[in-house]
């Protein structure tokens, strides 16, 4: 299927050269955030991603028990959102449900922004997180526990966004870009709908379970995941 006129940017951008550092993810959702429109539901997922990315890079590298770890994590983590919007753009069958959820609710009236936001954040850390965890892990070769430097780095970020989501979610739920401004009431809502920690904590779990399972077992688990994913995605953006 030829990809939409109208995406014709945003998708140059997503199918081109992966990024290698955090610096350039950072660029490229720069990039992607320049393509959409304010009402374009993907951008203020993007918008939080990139907002996030940020303050995490933002941070000393000596506060790290392993950096080299976390910013290669970051790194695949990043390119994994963008194959999936690249393969929804040019019209690819296989997208996940997880992500789906979030692509096709792209101009859907009536959905506040932070709820596309938190729809993305529940499609990336549910879906995602825990394959970029086993490719990281690869890449650097390690296997770690919940006593190991990468576990404490990982707990460390955990800390990090259960901080800043509150206020970054009324920042996209506030009038900053010249927008309407929404009901930030509904922030306290969806975050208590969907926790970030609690997601990324079952992310890490569900890696420990991946990594011991291997062909249609472990594609079955994925397919699992996937649609409990998607459903989860589709009530974030039904929330009233």
């Amino acid at each position: 299927m030829p990809v939409a006129a109208a995406d014709q940017a945003l998708y140059a951008v997503v199918t081109a050269p992966a990024p290698a550092t955090v610096t350039e993810v950072i660029e490229t959702m720069q990039q992607i955030d320049a393509c959409m429109a304010n009402d374009d539901g993907l951008k203020w997922f993007n918008l939080l991603y990139l907002t996030v990315t940020r303050q995490v890079d933002l941070q000393p590298a000596d506060s790290w028990k392993d950096p080299a770890w976390l910013l290669d994590l970051d790194v695949v983590f990043a390119g994994l959102y963008l194959r999936a919007l690249a393969a929804f753009l040019n019209g690819d069958p296989g997208v996940a449900s997880s992500w789906s959820a979030l692509f096709e609710a792209r101009y859907r009236a009536g959905v506040d922004r932070i709820q596309f936001a938190l729809a993305g954040m529940n499609a990336h850390i549910n879906h995602d997180l825990a394959l970029a965890l086993l490719a990281a892990d690869a890449q650097m070769g390690v296997v770690p526990d919940l006593a190991s430097p990468q576990h404490v780095d990982y707990q460390a970020v955990n800390l990090l966004l259960e901080s800043l989501m509150p206020s970054t979610l009324q920042m996209l739920a506030a009038d900053t870009l010249g927008v309407l401004a929404e009901d930030t009431g509904k922030v306290g809502r969806l975050l208590a709908f969907w926790d970030i920690c609690r997601a990324r904590d079952l992310a890490w779990d569900f890696a420990g379970n991946l990594r011991g399972l291997s062909g249609a077992v472990r594609q079955a688990a994925l397919d699992a995941q996937d649609q409990v994913t998607g459903v989860l995605g589709r009530a974030i953006l039904s929330i009233p």
